[in-house]
Formats: C-alpha cells, sequence, structure tokens
C-alpha cells in the first residue's frame, strides 16, 4: 500500500513540476513589467475567490443556525397545536 502511494505521490509531483514549467515558460515569454502586471492580477482575482469562500462558508454557518431555530420554532408551534386540540398523537390531525 506505501508503494502505492508513492507512486501517485511521484506521478502528482512530476505532473506538478509539469505545470509549474509551463507557467514558468507563459511568463517568460512576456516583457517583465508585463508579467508582472498579469500575475499580480492573477493573485487578485485568487484572493477575490477565496474571500469569497470564507464568505461561504460564514453565510453557511449562519443560515444553518437559522434552520436550527426555525425547526425548534415549528417544534413549538405543533407542540402548542397539540395541547389546545387535546391531541398527543402528531398523526390524528391529518398531517
Amino acid at each position: 500500500m506505501k508503494e502505492g502511494r508513492e507512486c501517485v505521490n511521484d506521478v502528482c509531483g512530476a505532473v506538478m513540476d509539469g505545470v509549474r514549467r509551463i507557467d514558468e515558460v507563459c511568463y517568460a515569454i512576456l516583457p517583465k513589467d508585463v508579467a508582472h502586471a498579469v500575475a499580480d492580477l492573477n493573485k487578485s482575482l485568487l484572493n477575490q475567490v477565496r474571500n469569497f469562500i470564507d464568505w461561504k462558508i460564514r453565510w453557511n454557518d449562519e443560515v444553518l443556525d437559522g434552520g436550527d431555530r426555525l425547526r425548534e420554532e415549528w417544534r413549538e408551534k405543533c407542540r402548542r397545536e397539540r395541547e389546545q386540540t387535546g391531541t398527543t398523537d402528531p398523526t390524528s390531525q391529518g398531517v
């Protein structure tokens, strides 16, 4: 099993080295100031993607909390309705 992982890691490393080399060539063919401007733009775009992902994670936590509160409100409402009708079996209400 360990040999298999080492083989996969070797392949991944080789692929990453190839991709890195392609990126280096792409920047090398550009004038220096243009290459730096393109790299800065790339970093800015990736930073915005990261900010969006962080925001989406926070959003997910907030709506999950809201869903939990809403579920509890529904449970409480059902409990009050059962008490008012005098039934304890939720299936007897035709739900």
